[in-house]
């Protein structure tokens, strides 16, 4: 069942989805239609889940289930990714592409792919304070705080001691 996302506490649980591009308004509509469908419709074990996404920055895709109201399970999560993985097909995405870091600049977004961290730390164009977005968050209420977050907090850490003089 279908709930404003504002609405959802804090403590549901998110699946984050970056994409590669930004979308355009027409895929931000179709995108919104698909899921507002399956969020309606969306269950675990034939019991309804308090279900939510939002699309932020128009690059990310959230979705989001209140486990307080009935836990997703395994199948619903199942279901829940093959709906992304027919969005990602249909726009070419790169929703489930883990190799693409986004990095906060200025108002934009920058994507570095994982194999040129390196040479991008050392070009100046990001360092240990570059804001980056950690999708591995879990809950809503860590979008607020642990989403956006300085690189050197995160596992690009690594890629910082390496380049300590």
């Amino acid at each position: 069942m279908f709930a404003p996302f504002e609405s959802l506490d804090n403590s549901a649980r998110i699946w984050i989805y970056q994409s590669g591009r930004k979308f355009t308004e027409a895929e931000k509509s179709t995108i919104s239609e698909t899921l507002t469908a399956f969020t309606h419709s969306w269950v675990a074990h034939g019991n309804p889940l308090k279900t939510s996404f939002a699309i932020l920055l128009d690059q990310f895709i959230v979705l989001a289930a209140d486990e307080n109201f009935n836990e997703a399970s395994g199948c619903s999560i199942d279901s829940s990714v093959k709906v992304i993985r027919q969005l990602e097909q249909q726009f070419s995405l790169g929703l489930f592409d883990r190799t693409q870091v986004a990095f906060r600049k200025n108002q934009g977004i920058e994507i570095i792919p994982l194999n040129e961290l390196p040479r991008a730390l050392t070009e100046g164009r990001w360092n240990q304070d570059s804001i980056v977005f950690n999708n591995v968050i879990g809950t809503k209420g860590q979008l607020e705080t642990e989403w956006l977050v300085p690189a050197g907090q995160t596992w690009l850490r690594r890629y910082l001691a390496k380049t300590v003089v």
